[in-house]
């Protein structure tokens, strides 16, 4: 099993598009993200936890699932990156293949010593660019795909027979 653990604040740093939502509503930018992985996750069937620091959400630690990602915010005195450190560690065994995204290059370090594979913020919004891509592509396929009749018919008649479908004559 693979398991991807986002650094949630500093991915909307580092990606353009949430990085000016940010600045308008970062509820918005949020969701924007929970969205996006929500696709990676679907796409590559990977276990995605997002990680949001407390420190713009006060309150208690919260977990919550949007789509089937995971969503943490941590408890009020404790950052992001420790709790990515310390799941890398309780989630980490043979069977399982822990990958962090985050550009924090300390924590890059920290998740190395765990055993974690790293991506930055730029390597996860190449991959998600792409991921969309090739949904696109596959949405567009499916539209193009026109029913297919069991009698071949010509075209006239197929026409016709369209005309009556729809009510006309």
């Amino acid at each position: 099993m693979d398991i991807l653990l986002v650094d949630g604040y500093n991915i909307i740093g580092a990606w353009p598009e949430l990085s000016a939502l940010k600045n308008k509503d970062l509820a918005s930018a949020r969701d924007l993200l929970v969205e996006k992985m929500a696709e990676y996750q679907a796409y590559t069937g990977y276990r995605v936890i997002v990680v949001f620091d407390a420190y713009y959400v006060q309150g208690t630690e919260k977990k919550l699932k949007n789509h089937k990602v995971e969503v943490i915010f941590t408890r009020e005195n404790e950052t992001a990156d420790e709790r990515i450190e310390k799941m890398a560690i309780d989630l980490g065994n043979r069977l399982t293949q822990i990958h962090v995204a985050t550009s924090d290059f300390t924590e890059q370090w920290a998740i190395f010593g765990q055993g974690a594979l790293r991506k930055s913020a730029r390597e996860l919004l190449t991959e998600i660019n792409v991921i969309e891509q090739k949904i696109e592509k596959r949405v567009r396929k499916i539209q193009e795909k026109k029913p297919v009749s069991k009698i071949p018919l010509s075209s006239e008649v197929a026409e016709i027979f369209e005309k009556w479908r729809r009510g006309g004559e």
